[in-house]
């Protein structure tokens, strides 16, 4: 039974005609997911923010970092924001970063990355490893240690950050102490004995229509990920991966193939908490402001990623 908070919601998207965003234009859906994501964002946490852009010859970064009032250098997560690949920007996640920083008291480093379809798959892929590496170099600068770095992203964002750690492992580092991972579409829309996406096709927040539409404009007509960054499921090694806490939601055409990801993390030797709540549906870590029980997990997300950065 969903959440009787998150139903409430629901219905009343439903009551008003609220679109399925694979009806839309790009651009409009762009809208209309920025109105989503601040409509349950509840109160601001007090935290300092730095927004920080790199531009040279050989980088071109914008993160927002937010640190804890106390003084530092305090751990470090790098956060990957959801969307698709194609929607969502930091100042949508501003209230979960805060939040998250606020509840952990650590650094978080919330990074932009290109998006599809107007910067071609890997460009996401590419700004986030460099974005990671440009924090492990320079946590410094925004009162973190490097030395305690982890990382963390929903949805896209978590098929970004553990192709990432994976990246990082391949090159010999910087070392990572954990992975948070919040319902990643870990099979990169490639087709598998998925049930969940039947059983939820239709929502109550992310239907398949939708998947679809992200992966058309993600990966091209052909709508399923060109490789494993994009497809972490189908990755060759998954062995030599840091701690990772896998969170998923029970009303989610994606719980399926994230259920699938932690076991073949768990097969490859890995560290792995899982979490499932049962009433939530995908999105929830944007909905604490609205929804008790996904403030409960904001929660205990930050407290898991304390917990290895310690």
């Amino acid at each position: 039974m969903l959440d009787h908070q998150l139903q409430a919601i629901v219905d009343q998207a439903r009551t008003s005609g609220a679109p399925d965003l694979a009806d839309l234009p790009l651009h409009a859906a762009r809208a209309v997911y920025r109105q989503i994501l601040a409509a349950a964002d509840g109160p601001v946490a007090d935290v300092e923010v730095h927004d920080i852009h790199e531009r040279s010859a050989d980088t071109n970064l914008t993160l927002r970092a937010y640190l804890p009032r106390a003084a530092g250098p305090h751990p470090v997560v790098v956060y990957l924001h959801g969307g698709g690949y194609v929607l969502g920007d930091i100042d949508g996640y501003d209230a979960v970063c805060r939040r998250l920083c606020a509840d952990g008291g650590f650094v978080v480093a919330s990074l932009a990355y290109r998006q599809p379809p107007e910067h071609a798959w890997p460009a996401p892929l590419e700004d986030a490893l460099a974005g990671v590496r440009w924090v492990a170099r320079h946590a410094g600068r925004i009162g973190g240690d490097a030395t305690r770095l982890a990382l963390a992203g929903d949805s896209a964002g978590a098929v970004l950050a553990t192709s990432v750690a994976r990246r990082l492992r391949d090159a010999g580092g910087p070392a990572l102490r954990g992975q948070a991972l919040l319902y990643p579409p870990a099979a990169g829309n490639h087709p598998g004995d998925y049930p969940s996406r039947e059983r939820h096709a239709d929502g109550p927040t992310l239907t398949r229509r939708t998947m679809d539409f992200f992966s058309r404009h993600a990966f091209g007509p052909a709508g399923v990920a060109p490789d494993e960054d994009g497809a972490p499921l189908r990755a060759a090694d998954l062995r030599g991966l840091p701690p990772t806490l896998l969170q998923l939601a029970a009303h989610d055409p994606l719980r399926d193939e994230g259920l699938a990801y932690a076991q073949a993390l768990q097969r490859a030797g890995n560290a792995v908490t899982l979490v499932e709540y049962h009433g939530l549906a995908h999105g929830y870590l944007s909905m604490g402001g609205a929804v008790a029980a996904a403030r409960l997990a904001q929660r205990q997300l930050a407290d898991w990623l304390g917990m290895v950065l310690d």
